[in-house]
This record gives structure tokens, C-alpha cells and sequence, in this order.
């Protein structure tokens, strides 16, 4: 008898029948085969364009020498790269989180301990995700067909991101070392600011700055949220941004760097590594982004992340500006941004980046 290989199953999280159900109505596949050729035929087999399941989730405990094979032939896949797919483990430790990571391609994992309100939550924001990539591709290969000039456009964001950004990094090194030796004269902790940020297609990456606050400053963004200068009750869709006028929790080193922008440097590493551009929406914090899930406000996570872009240049630095305004701005970058709409931001950012209010 061929080994058994379970590529995905029901399970029950969190002792909840409902999930079970959830999980037999979405056609979640079930199969038992001989490795990862077997699941190919399968697969090939079984599957039609019209009858996609909703999920798959992958058992790493039992099944871990297909894994990578699965997650490569899935990506490669026309059909299958629609489905988000999960890995389940009894117990994630670091390494495994790592592995995760390098692989790529896993939009969510599944514990003994994870809940149904948590599971369909990330699925339905994974679904988003893979809305929006559909969404997109098709668009592009609509432009490419009818204007190549749209493909060209992009190459030379690309190339222009790369030279200026490595340009800047090796003339500024003097500057960096600088601000960097007064940021840990001034207070302890790292010299970095270092996040996880939702960019393009609503991807995460590890988003530089220099550290322009105290050490523990995401600890106390819930206890200073009334001093908060976006009214966020004003928008009924749920969208939320964080921001404070004269923030307590700046350092008078971080204040300096703020209002000039310096604090931003550190970013032309992540537009180096491609996860952001020189000109773009800005990347949001998870629990911005969580909130910009809807139908009217995803939109914004087609543009690529940026250091600068429109919002920057017209409202940057300034209080009277609305969730929705931000949102909007945003939005109309998405809508127009090429290369040479890029130039045009970048031509009007040196004016907007001395700020005349401590926001």
C-alpha cells in the first residue's frame, strides 16, 4: 500500500461543530495518495474551475516531506493559487514560523488552540487578498496587450527605485551614523523602529525608521486614543488611523528627525529589498490595514507602498484632514499612478518635507 498523505481534512477547531460544517459546505479537499506525484494526478483529476474549494489546510505534523513540493505546485497553479491556503500543527515553534516564512505562499496557520471567529476572519481577509491579486493581474495583462507603454512605465519605477535609493544610502551614510549615535545618547532602546507594515495587496514586511519615540510607545497608544487627531467616529465603515498632535512620546531627537523627514531614511532599505517605492500609499500598521478591508477602501492596496506620494505632497503635517480625505487621496494615487505621475510627486515632495506642525 502507497504511504498515506492527507493534503488536507477536516478538522474541528476549537471543539466547534459549526466549523466542521463550514468546512464540508466550502469542499474542502480530502485526499489520501502517494506522495506528491499522486496528489498532481489527483488534483488534475478531481478539480474543475467551478468547483474550487474554499480552503485547503495542509497537515505539517504528518505530511511534512510533500510540504514544499504542495506549496510550489499549488503557487504554480492557475486554479489552486485562488484558494488561501492554511497549515495546520499542533505546536508552531520558531523554527517552523521561519520555515513558514522562507517558503512563502501560506496565508494563515491553524493550532489546536485557534477559534472559529479567528479562522474565518483571516480567511475572509485572505480571500480579500486573493480578490485583489486576481483583480489586478487581470487588469494588467489587459494593459499589456493594448499598451506596452504601461509595462515599460514599470520596469523604469523599478530600476529608478533601485538606483536612487542604493545612491542615497551609500552618500547619506555619514548622516545615518550620526543620527543614529545621538538617537542611543538620547534613550535607551534600538536605534531602529522596526515594524511589521501591510503594503501592496495588503503584503506585511519589516518597515524601517529611526526610533523617534520612547521604547515602549505602541504600549500606550490605547491610553492616549482621545487625544487622537482623526475622528474616527465620523466614518461608519469602520476604517481607523492613529496620529497625535505634539505626541508625549516623542523624544526632542525624534521631534528633529520628524520634522525633517529624516526619520524616513532608513526606509530606502525597504524600497532596496522592493517592498516598497520611492513614491507610493503609505504602508499602514496591521491594525490600520484590518480595518480597510472593505470593497471601498481596498482599492488603496493596489498602489505599490511608498516612502512619499499624493497624500504626502498635499496634506502631509497638517491636522484638518479626515479619515476619509486620506482614504480618498490615496485612492486617486492607485487609480493614476505610473512612472512619469511618480516624477511629478516626487518633483513636489522637497516643499512638504519640513513640517510646520508637530504631527
Amino acid at each position: 500500500m502507497p504511504a498515506a498523505h492527507q493534503v488536507s481534512f477536516n478538522l474541528s477547531i476549537g471543539g466547534s461543530d459549526a466549523y466542521d460544517h463550514i468546512l464540508l459546505k466550502t469542499g474542502v479537499l480530502a485526499i489520501t495518495t502517494d506522495g506528491i506525484a499522486g496528489v498532481k494526478r489527483v488534483l488534475r483529476r478531481q478539480l474543475q474551475p467551478n468547483e474550487l474549494p474554499g480552503f485547503i489546510i495542509f497537515n505539517l505534523d504528518e505530511h511534512a516531506d510533500i510540504f514544499n513540493a504542495f506549496v510550489e505546485y499549488v503557487r504554480s497553479s492557475k486554479t489552486l493559487s485562488k484558494v488561501p491556503l492554511f497549515v495546520y500543527k499542533k505546536k508552531f515553534d520558531q523554527a517552523d514560523k521561519d520555515r513558514l516564512a522562507t517558503t512563502g505562499g501560506i496565508d494563515g496557520i491553524v493550532t489546536p488552540a485557534t477559534t472559529f471567529e479567528a479562522f474565518t476572519s483571516t480567511l475572509s481577509f485572505s480571500q480579500k487578498i486573493k480578490q485583489l491579486a486576481a483583480a489586478e493581474e487581470a487588469g494588467y495583462r489587459a494593459v499589456y496587450i493594448q499598451d506596452a507603454f504601461r509595462l515599460t512605465g514599470r520596469v523604469a519605477k523599478r530600476g529608478f527605485d533601485i538606483a536612487v535609493a542604493g545612491g542615497l544610502l551609500v552618500a547619506l551614510s555619514p548622516l545615518l551614523l550620526l543620527i543614529a549615535a545621538a538617537i542611543r545618547l538620547e534613550s535607551k532602546g534600538n536605534v531602529f523602529y522596526i515594524a511589521p507594515r501591510a503594503g501592496k495587496r495588503y503584503q506585511i514586511f519589516k518597515f524601517y525608521k529611526f526610533r523617534t519615540m520612547v521604547a515602549d510607545a505602541d504600549k500606550k497608544v490605547k491610553e492616549l486614543q482621545h487625544l487622537n487627531q482623526y475622528d474616527n467616529k465620523d466614518d461608519k465603515n469602520g476604517a481607523v488611523f492613529f496620529k497625535l498632535s505634539n505626541d508625549p512620546r516623542v523624544t526632542k531627537i525624534g521631534a528633529f528627525l520628524r520634522n525633517t523627514s529624516l526619520d524616513e531614511i532608513p526606509q530606502l532599505i525597504n524600497v532596496l529589498k522592493g517592498d516598497m517605492s520611492l513614491v507610493g500609499n503609505r504602508p499602514l500598521p496591521l491594525y490600520e490595514a484590518a480595518t480597510l478591508t472593505t470593497d471601498r477602501y481596498a482599492e488603496r492596496f493596489i498602489a505599490p507602498a511608498g516612502i512619499t506620494g499624493l497624500w504626502q505632497v498635499k496634506k502631509r503635517g497638517k491636522k484638518e484632514m479626515s479619515v476619509d480625505e486620506r482614504i480618498g487621496l490615496d485612492i486617486d494615487y492607485a487609480k493614476k499612478h505610473s512612472f512619469f505621475y511618480d516624477m511629478r510627486i516626487l518633483a513636489n515632495t522637497p516643499a512638504a518635507l519640513i513640517q510646520k506642525e508637530n504631527v
